[in-house]
């Protein structure tokens, strides 16, 4: 049964309000009521010949930081009618700052160029260990002769040119200098799909998953529209299923970030379909081994990811696909209890389509905040761009 939706609608702040409180008449930024001072937003990096997306970000020990996308070819440049988020040509690759993002290695640095296929979406966290886990998944081309002879139980996908490998991960214990071979996880449980040789679909997700207190790496990962719980107790070499998350008649549950709040809940921040794309909530009070009936938070957005602030607050970062276009936030309390009540924050809305967002955040600097996301203006090139927030 699809969850109605809880609290009072969100206050949606008019870019030109930010404006007025962010800057004063002699161009000096102000604070606004969440304690968040926007400094600037900034490029971190852009090739006109690439359609670049799915940000993500690290911050190593020492201060480095590690932002990872997905880059493809900008298919329009080659006669194409507009761009796919499916590519035979795309691959993972990352950028360094070593100056708190105010500059960024120019040429990316390969993570990893599946040998079948399009690679999508890598989403890098960092362990105690500092050793960083970044999961993807795949996309195999294939033609329509060679479809008719795939197993059965594979998913084509994009006018039945491609068919879905399923999830994998890949490991650096050196700062993501070098990656391990990819490990493939096992089917999640509830998934009848095949991979394109007929094997069971390894289990997949685009967001973060998390590390818990126990050491023990959390996932949700997703299941023919619900969500399901994986569980890892040595850093993501083998993962075992723990159980759903999120699974409703009507609705359907995506692209999962999971965070664990300092009093050991684990929240996971799900996109929907079916709910005109409003962020669904679900939560477990005992190390996931259940999970409370899922909420609808009643705002859009797609996806999220969620950031522990010095302060214990929690950063709540989201795309916007519907115009204006751009990149949004909303500061929630600790526990993760007032999504729905919490203002929202405009911080782009200058965005050109809608494919855009996707954003990841990190603490830089001191009380600095960086969000990142791939953005575009006027349909022009997908660039890896950020916005640069001040805690006051």
């Amino acid at each position: 049964m699809t969850r109605p939706s809880l609290l009072p609608r969100p206050v949606r702040v008019p870019a030109a309000l930010l404006a007025a409180l962010w800057l004063s008449a002699a161009g000096e930024t102000r604070a606004t009521e969440t304690g968040l001072r926007k400094v600037e937003d900034l490029t971190i990096y852009a090739d006109a010949r690439f359609h670049c997306a799915f940000p993500s970000l690290v911050r190593r020990p020492d201060g480095e930081l590690l932002v990872a996308f997905r880059r493809a070819p900008d298919r329009r440049l080659l006669g194409e009618k507009g761009v796919l988020h499916v590519d035979p040509n795309s691959y993972l690759v990352l950028v360094r700052s070593r100056d708190d993002g105010r500059t960024w290695t120019k040429e990316p640095q390969l993570i990893y160029s599946h040998p079948f296929g399009g690679s999508q979406d890598p989403c890098m966290v960092q362990l105690s260990d500092q050793s960083i886990v970044c999961t993807s998944y795949g996309w195999a081309p294939v033609t329509a002769d060679a479809l008719a002879k795939l197993p059965a139980g594979t998913m084509p996908h994009y006018s039945k040119r491609f068919v879905f490998m399923g999830g994998y991960l890949v490991r650096s214990v050196d700062g993501g200098n070098t990656w391990s071979a990819p490990i493939f996880p096992p089917a999640a449980a509830g998934e009848t799909r095949v991979d394109l040789v007929g094997r069971p679909l390894p289990a997949y997700n685009r967001g973060a998953m998390c590390e818990g207190r126990d050491g023990r790496l959390y996932w949700v990962v997703a299941v023919r529209g619900a969500t399901q719980l994986m569980v890892s107790g040595d850093k993501g070499a083998t993962w075992q299923d723990a159980g759903v998350v999120a699974r409703d008649a009507k609705a359907t549950f995506g692209e999962t970030s999971l965070y664990e709040t300092p009093k050991g809940d684990l929240v996971a921040f799900m996109r929907t379909g079916g709910l005109d794309n409003r962020l669904a909530i679900a939560r477990s009070s005992d190390r996931g081994r259940t999970f409370q009936p899922w909420v609808d938070a009643g705002f859009q957005g797609l996806p999220f990811y969620a950031l522990r602030l010095p302060d214990q607050r929690v950063l709540l970062v989201y795309g916007y696909r519907t115009k204006p276009f751009g990149i949004r936030a909303r500061v929630l309390d600790a526990e993760c209890t007032n999504a729905a009540a919490a203002s929202e924050i405009v911080l782009r809305d200058d965005g050109g389509t809608a494919d855009l967002g996707y954003p990841w955040a990190g603490v830089i600097g001191k009380n600095r905040v960086l969000v990142v996301y791939y953005f575009n203006q006027a349909d022009g090139p997908r660039t890896i761009d950020g916005t640069v927030l001040q805690l006051e």
